[in-house]
C-alpha cells in the first residue's frame, strides 16, 4: 500500500497492511534541516524541505502544511513580530470594539502574502510526494480564527454579552476560510486541517450555537472540492467531541488528556480518531521504550478506523530516538505492529 491508499483505507474502514503514522511536526522539523522555526512558518520552501525531511526519514504518511495561526490574521491586517524561535507576537488584536467588526472583509486569498506561500507549500509537496503521500493542507477553525483576531478573553465576553458580534464577523471568516481551504484543494492537498482548538474552552451548548454550524458549512465546502478533513482541537474535549462528530469532518484528533476508547464510544465507529499519547510527559521526556508502550496502548484501542501520532505537536528538543520509536523505520520498537 502506498501512504496515500493506507490512510483512504483508514478513512473508508477498510484493512490496511499498518496503521498510518502522522505526526504533528512544525518546530522540530525546521531543525531536523537545520533551520529556525521562523524560517518554516515564514518561507514556503523552508517548510516544504522539513515536511519532506522528516516524512521520509521517519516513514510517515502525510506531509503536512501546518505552521502557525497567523496566517489568515495577517491577511485581515494584523502586524507581528516573528521571533527567531517562537510563534509571532502581534502586535494588537485587530478587534477592539464592535465598530471594528467592518475591518473583517474578504480577501483575495492568492494575494494576501502568507496564505499564498501556504499554497505555494502545498503546490510543492505535492509534486513532490502527492502520488504516493496523503498532502495535508490547513486553515483555521472559525472560533479560532476570531479568538485571533479579538482576543480570548474578550472573545468569550462576546459570546456571551454581544453574541451577534461573533456571528456577523464569523460569516465572513468562513467565506474566507472556505476559498483559502479550495486554494489549498486546487494546489494538490487532499486533505484539509481545520484547527479550532480554542474551541475545547467553551461549553458544549455554546460549541453547538457558535462553532458547529460554521465548522459544517466549513467541512461540506471541502468536501465538495474533492478532500477529506481533518479536525485538530487541542485540549480536553471530552464535553464536546460528540458534537464534532455532527461536523462532517472524517478524522477527530484527541489530545492525550481523552482517552481513546471514551472517545470512540462518543463519536460512533464511522470517523477515524487519530492521537493521542503525551507529547510532553512521554515523547518529549519519556524513554524510548515508554513511547513504544504509549503507541501500543493507542493502536489497541483506536480500532479500525485509527491514525497513530501524539496528542499535539512534537515538542521541540524531543530525541530522535522517541520519535524512531513510534514510527515504522529504522529504530521503531513496535515492528511487530508495523509487520517490519
Amino acid at each position: 500500500m502506498t501512504p496515500k491508499e493506507r490512510i483512504q483505507a483508514t478513512l473508508r474502514g477498510q484493512p490496511v497492511d499498518r496503521p498510518a503514522v502522522t505526526p504533528i511536526f512544525m518546530s522540530w522539523a525546521a531543525g531536523f534541516i537545520r533551520r529556525t522555526y521562523r524560517d518554516y512558518y515564514l518561507d514556503g520552501d523552508v517548510l516544504a524541505a522539513s515536511q519532506l525531511a522528516v516524512t521520509k526519514a521517519f516513514n510517515l504518511d502525510q506531509v503536512s502544511a501546518i505552521s502557525d495561526p497567523w496566517r489568515e490574521a495577517s491577511a485581515y491586517g494584523m502586524e507581528f513580530d516573528y521571533p527567531e524561535h517562537g510563534v509571532g507576537r502581534p502586535h494588537s488584536v485587530l478587534i477592539r470594539s464592535p465598530q471594528d467588526i467592518a475591518r473583517i472583509r474578504p480577501f483575495a486569498i492568492e494575494q494576501a502574502e502568507r496564505p499564498a506561500q501556504r499554497i505555494a507549500s502545498v503546490r510543492k509537496m505535492a509534486q513532490a510526494v502527492g502520488r504516493t503521500h496523503s498532502v495535508l493542507g490547513w486553515v483555521e477553525g472559525p472560533l479560532a480564527t476570531y479568538a485571533d483576531l479579538r482576543g480570548v478573553e474578550s472573545m468569550f465576553l462576546d459570546l456571551i454579552d454581544n453574541p451577534q458580534m461573533y456571528l456577523q464577523a464569523a460569516e465572513v471568516i468562513i467565506d474566507n476560510q472556505i476559498r483559502f481551504a479550495r486554494a489549498q484543494v486546487a494546489g494538490g492537498a487532499d486533505m484539509v486541517g481545520v484547527g479550532d482548538s480554542v474551541a475545547s474552552l467553551v461549553s458544549p451548548p455554546m460549541y453547538q450555537r457558535f462553532v458547529l454550524p460554521f465548522e459544517k458549512r466549513l467541512f461540506d465546502a471541502i468536501h465538495g472540492a474533492g478532500a477529506a478533513v481533518k479536525l485538530h482541537v487541542c485540549g480536553d474535549i471530552s464535553n464536546s467531541i460528540q458534537f464534532m462528530a455532527q461536523t462532517g469532518c472524517d478524522i477527530i484528533d484527541v489530545d492525550w488528556m481523552v482517552a481513546l476508547d471514551e472517545a470512540r464510544a462518543a463519536v460512533g465507529p464511522e470517523i477515524t480518531l487519530a492521537g493521542n499519547f503525551d507529547p510532553s510527559a512521554v515523547l518529549l521526556q519519556g524513554t524510548p521504550q515508554e513511547v513504544a508502550d504509549a503507541a501500543r496502548r493507542n493502536i489497541e484501542m483506536g480500532g479500525q478506523r485509527f491514525i497513530l501520532q501524539p496528542g499535539c505537536e512534537v515538542p521541540p528538543g524531543t530525541p530522535e530516538a522517541n520519535i524512531r520509536a513510534f514510527c515504522p523505520c529504522e529504530g521503531c520498537l513496535i515492528r511487530k505492529r508495523f509487520a517490519l
